[in-house]
């Protein structure tokens, strides 16, 4: 079974065929469900996914009898993305070896959220880093909260953002004041890891040649995807591609990969945009748009953690950043 990895350069590059199609009742301009469809794009349609609970499921798999799904989909427990997607590649291993199913090439893809794979779903996603299954895939579609049930903080909510977990008022002016989790750099800890990378979706060929690569790397692997959402982030929704730019540029999101051992920035904003006019652009963090202590805060955490990212670059070697707290 071939290994090799087609990249592309441009984006009239990118498959026209389609296996996210209609049918499905996502928001506008949901980043998520654009993820959905680069992502299969990249992959192809020797392509079985699993969808943990959360807004890809409830918005996709079960309205009206309806898929979106141009390739086999099924629904896993919420915390079960992690364990689901190596019985999946367990069976296809087995039917495969014992001849019931030709030899061939079958890409698993786990597509989870904040509590699919961050979150409640932690642990059985370290699992399946773990193991040895090849073309096994989790993608993790980071909108920063628990969007489908009523935008609560997840631990990938960024500081300052206003959700109804942690609403902004008189005695927590700031919202969230937990940094960031950063699920990548875990996933990259994990030995003999696949392939480990960030992406956003308003970069599509950085993201369909991340796909590739981690489908293509030998075992399981993990890739991070940035979905702005024009619900829980409170933007207009056809400024959905534009809001991830402005993450990239600003530094607030960092686009990397981690292969075979080595660190790699595969976007480097220079110079880069100031963090207020990432902030200004979503109502979410309308409550610190006049917080000069909150937003010079902001910018401290993104240059501090920058002088990380640029080492590791430099060195090809994983160093955690560090971020102090919040001094109110």
């Amino acid at each position: 079974m071939s290994r090799e990895t087609k990249l592309i350069r441009k984006p009239t590059e990118i498959p026209s065929e389609d296996y996210y199609v209609s049918g499905h009742r996502t928001c506008a301009g949901c980043g998520p469900a654009l993820g959905y469809r680069l992502v299969l794009k990249a992959a192809g349609p020797k392509t079985v996914v699993l969808g943990p609970t959360g807004c890809m499921y409830v918005a996709n798999g079960h309205q009206f009898l309806s898929s979106p799904y141009a390739v086999p989909w099924y629904h896993t427990q919420l915390g079960a993305g992690g364990p689901a997607g190596i019985g999946t590649a367990a069976a296809l291993r087995s039917l495969m070896f014992k001849g019931k199913r030709k030899k061939e090439d079958v890409n698993v893809i786990v597509y989870g959220g904040d509590g699919g794979l961050a979150d409640i779903g932690l642990s059985g996603l370290s699992m399946g880093l773990t193991y040895d299954y090849s073309r096994l895939l989790y993608l993790l579609y980071d909108n920063e909260s628990y969007a489908n049930t009523g935008v609560q903080a997840s631990s990938t909510t960024p500081f300052g953002s206003s959700t109804t977990f942690t609403p902004s008022g008189k005695v927590k002016p700031i919202g969230n004041e937990r940094l960031k989790k950063d699920v990548a750099l875990i996933a990259a800890a994990h030995p003999s890891i696949g392939y480990v990378a960030t992406a956003c979706v308003s970069y599509p060929v950085d993201l369909v040649n991340k796909v590739r690569k981690a489908l293509n790397s030998g075992r399981p692997s993990l890739v991070q995807l940035l979905t702005p959402c024009p619900k829980g982030w409170a933007f207009p929704p056809e400024e959905t591609v534009e809001i991830g730019r402005t993450a990239v540029n600003t530094g607030m999101w960092v686009l990397w990969e981690y292969e075979n051992g080595h660190f790699h920035l595969t976007t480097k904003p220079n110079p880069r945009k100031k963090i207020r006019e990432y902030v200004t652009k979503q109502g979410r963090f309308a409550h610190l748009w006049e917080n000069e202590a909150a937003l010079e805060y902001l910018q401290l955490s993104v240059d501090s953690q920058w002088k990380y990212w640029d080492e590791m670059d430099k060195t090809g070697k994983i160093i955690l950043p560090w971020t102090p707290s919040f001094n109110q």
